[in-house]
């Protein structure tokens, strides 16, 4: 007879066994994928800074990450990565919130329009869309929208390929052009534009908001492939600053506990969702901060490190044994000692870190 509903649950049900004494961190059983990803799949990358980690570490394990908008062979690596390449899957930069994601998808589409989408700055001018892409910006605005119109054919591409869309969520907070809904990376005024509360305005989306805005997300892409899947993870990086008038540590959870949410109800009412917590790995009060550098906001290179392991043995089904829980402890003193050797943002790049220089 069954006592309790929890009794015969495994280890990792129980906080003592899955996280005490689990023998190494993360757990070494945290994720379990609902769906398998073949090494030849073509993946989708999206999201966040923290989204580079991502597709780099993928490409780099041999996976199928497409890449529709390649760097010239011209262009040393370095000043490529600069202005965009090997980012993501084109070259759109960061995308933040959904709604940025989903206006990509329906402008790539033709079914969209974003209002204001040249910005300028000392002469130069700016995709408002992903102003961080152009450092320095173009000479003409024609440039600008010739450019544009290049990089929405290289998204159509990618979509077209797609068997499955990574994305990490970032932020709920953002700046929108009021009039059209349109939304930015960047507040207008940080890399170009100008701010005009008139016509600019901040906005905080809400769970609700950002569910639907994923779900129509997902009918585009399943219009090109009816059986893509989507892998989220949400970014474990903190606010740079936040408008909504909160303090920036509550609004930092709030705003990561939304993206959570949504996460994780996707991920239980659809079968082709699915949830790694790199967030809960490197944020969870177990890991006790030492996967964040000093400003407790870049996160470190072990954890990175630590994260895309346990995501891969996950994937690629390596055993669980004794020898490698023993290997897993050698690899966390080998991560502290490579700490005090490597960059600690490993060349991320992050449009928001610029908001630390207005503050007064």
């Amino acid at each position: 007879m069954t006592v309790s509903p929890y009794q015969g649950l495994d280890d990792r049900a129980f906080w003592r066994s899955g996280v005490v004494e689990a023998g190494t961190y993360p757990p070494p059983d945290i994720y379990r994928p609902k769906f398998p990803i073949a090494k030849n799949l073509p993946i989708f990358t999206a999201g966040s800074c923290f989204a580079q980690h991502v597709g780099r570490t993928l490409a780099n394990a041999g996976y199928h990450v497409i890449d529709t908008e390649p760097m010239p062979d011209w262009v040393p690596a370095e000043l490529a990565h600069k202005h965009g390449y090997k980012l993501y899957s084109a070259r759109f930069g960061n995308i933040y919130t959904v709604r940025q994601f989903l206006q990509l998808l329906q402008e790539a589409f033709g079914n969209f329009k974003p209002a204001d989408p040249v910005w300028e700055k000392d002469g130069r001018y700016y995709d408002a869309l992903r102003p961080g892409m152009t450092p320095g910006g173009l000479a003409r605005p024609e440039h600008v929208m010739e450019s544009r119109d290049y990089h929405l054919r290289a998204v159509q591409e990618a979509v077209a390929e797609t068997g499955m869309v990574v994305f990490t969520l970032g932020l709920t907070e953002t700046w929108q052009h009021k009039p059209s809904g349109t939304v930015y990376s960047t507040a207008p005024g940080t890399i170009a534009g100008r701010i005009d509360l008139e016509v600019h305005s901040f906005v905080n989306f809400r769970a609700s908001e950002i569910r639907k805005d994923f779900l129509t997300v997902r009918k585009i892409f399943r219009a090109a492939n009816p059986d893509v899947k989507f892998l989220l993870t949400v970014s474990p990086v903190p606010l740079t600053a936040t408008a909504s008038g909160a303090h920036v540590l509550p609004a930092t959870t709030y705003s990561k506990s939304v993206l959570r949410t949504v996460a994780g109800e996707l991920a239980e009412d659809f079968d082709d969702f699915d949830y790694f917590p790199s967030f809960e790995i490197v944020s969870s009060h177990p890991s006790a901060g030492r996967f964040f550098e000093p400003n407790l906001r870049s996160v470190k290179p072990r954890g990175v490190r630590r994260v895309m392991r346990a995501f891969l043995n996950a994937h690629e089904n390596k055993p669980r044994t004794k020898e490698v829980r023993r290997a897993q402890r050698r690899a966390l003193q080998e991560d502290r000692t490579a700490d005090q050797k490597a960059a600690s943002a490993e060349d991320v790049i992050c449009e928001e870190e610029l908001l630390e220089a207005f503050r007064k």
